[in-house]
């Protein structure tokens, strides 16, 4: 049950709103409905001016005229769509709607001055900031009430602010940083002197459905539910001589983490034909041929004395996750579930694939070994120029499906001549290392893992687009498709390519995203 939370402030000054607006702009999702109220000249309207620019790209300075006359100023070019609205000079409540509040919350976040105008309208989720005079007319006090789900959210945003106070980042700039589909949040911090570093947020999950018995979806694929997971595998990794960033300062309870700051040369930003993405492909089949190497703990230690319980990438995480095209993606091509009887000879096909793969060679698998989560640190040498994040839901599982998720890319497009030459040259390492690697089994295993990525993440997209709103996914479906076709021609998919032909072809799988 939500509960309401205050967080009070003194501003001792401009720059001190300035600030608070900077804050509040990290937290905010289309939805939102900020009241700020207090007398006039309290400093409302340059809290919303702060707020407002500083959800533009870059923290844009750009014109925010005070919406007193037009009482409403929308903002389209902020990373949330915003509508500013002023309501002193309105008369009556019902005005609201006339305005256009419910297509502005619908579409974006709104910031509203002189909210007692429309006090039986209020919605119960909102945040509440009541500006007045501090003990000299120079300053200011903010008291911010967090009303319904709000209410944890400022609780968290307080939480937050105490944390990077007690480190060595206080007086940092805190700038919004673009996450990935899940449900962290980061911050790039920029200290007066000069150092940067990343803030993650990842409180622990608590509100997962069951699906199967008392177990989540994400316990039953072994995704993890807090940090503890990253603070302990990053120890495990920077052990193994690779680059995941160093931890600065961390609190396991409350899920934060100040880390290092690697840079924004992800493979994604890399030019698609240039020498460097050829040198980075390389480097990070190096770090993968090193990783099947490393002999990783069972159960990695943390500093409260506890451990993280490496699990592993069993027979039902992965047919699981396979299932997912079944789950998502198949009512969005055919209107209509899936019955037993297709889902029952996908989940044979499929258990005769894993049956292969029971005898293979285990080692530390990252899971998310992709252009998203590869930075190419160029400056540096030798493993150490693959700079790795996300890394949380490693498991203990066959080595081929990160190859799978490095050659086999959802995001960017892995044409087939590099995807073959990278692979020969991974199969030739592996070799040199290890003199009892079978190449052809590992070459049938990474098509069975990249069948299984490519069946989860078509699902995957579909889910982001229809339970979560998130319909940019959409556009990677046609190159995942084209994915799981070349692992259906090697031979040892034989059947599950059958299956696939029969119920989803290429010509139904790629979707409509015009």
């Amino acid at each position: 049950m939500n509960t309401s939370f205050t967080r009070d402030l003194a501003l001792a000054d401009e720059a001190a709103t300035l600030r608070l607006g900077a804050e509040l702009a990290l937290f905010l999702k289309p939805g939102d409905f900020v009241a700020l109220s207090g007398d006039l000249g309290a400093g409302k309207t340059t809290l919303a001016r702060a707020t407002i620019r500083a959800l533009a790209p870059g923290a844009g300075c750009f014109e925010v005229p005070s919406p007193t006359f037009t009482l409403v100023q929308a903002y389209d070019v902020t990373r949330v769509p915003v509508s500013h609205f002023d309501l002193y000079r309105i008369s009556q409540a019902d005005e609201i709607f006339e305005l256009g509040l419910d297509d502005a919350l619908k579409a974006g976040v709104v910031l509203i001055e002189w909210p007692d105008r429309i006090a039986v309208y209020l919605p119960a989720d909102r945040l509440e900031t009541k500006l007045a005079y501090g003990p000299d007319t120079a300053g200011r006090m903010a008291v911010m009430t967090g009303h319904g789900s709000w209410g944890p959210r400022l609780e968290r945003m307080a939480g937050i602010s105490t944390f990077i106070d007690q480190s060595d980042w206080r007086g940092a700039v805190r700038r919004h940083l673009q996450g990935d589909a899940s449900t962290r949040r980061y911050e790039r911090l920029e200290a007066p002197d000069g150092r940067c570093a990343i803030l993650m947020d990842m409180p622990a999950k608590s509100d997962e459905a069951p699906l199967r018995g008392d177990k989540s979806y994400g316990a039953l694929v072994h995704l993890a539910d807090n940090i503890r997971a990253v603070v302990a595998m990053t120890g495990a990794l920077r052990r193994f001589d690779l680059a995941a960033p160093e931890i600065y300062h961390y609190d396991l309870e409350r899920g934060l983490a100040v880390i290092e700051d690697l840079g924004d040369m992800v493979f994604g930003t890399l030019q698609p034909d240039g020498s460097e993405i050829e040198q980075a492909y390389q480097a990070a089949c190096d770090v993968l041929v090193h990783l099947a190497g490393c002999d990783c703990p069972a159960h990695l230690p943390l500093s409260d004395g506890k451990s993280h319980h490496m699990p592993h990438f069993d027979r039902d995480a992965l047919q699981i996750e396979a299932g997912l095209v079944l789950d998502w993606f198949w009512p969005e091509c055919k209107s209509a579930p899936a019955d037993s009887a297709v889902r029952g000879q996908f989940e044979d096909i499929w258990n005769r694939c894993f049956d292969g793969l029971e005898s293979e060679t285990r080692s530390l698998v990252l899971r998310d070994f992709h252009s998203p989560n590869l930075l190419w640190l160029p400056a540096r040498a030798g493993l150490q120029r693959i700079g790795l994040i996300d890394y949380q839901d490693a498991v203990i599982g066959h080595p081929a499906y990160d190859l799978a998720s490095l050659l086999q890319d959802a995001r960017i497009d892995v044409a087939p001549d590099r995807e073959q030459r990278h692979l020969g040259y991974y199969l030739n390492a592996r070799a040199k290392a290890d003199g009892a690697f079978d190449a052809e089994r590992f070459q049938a295993a990474y098509a069975i893992m990249g069948a299984q990525r490519c069946s989860k993440i078509l699902g995957i997209f579909a889910r982001l687009n229809r339970r979560d709103g998130k319909p940019n996914y959409l556009k990677h479906m046609p190159r995942v498709s084209e994915y799981l076709e070349r692992n259906l021609r090697h031979p040892v998919l034989a059947e599950l390519k059958d299956w696939y032909d029969t119920h989803l072809p290429p010509e139904v799988r790629v979707p409509d995203v015009s």
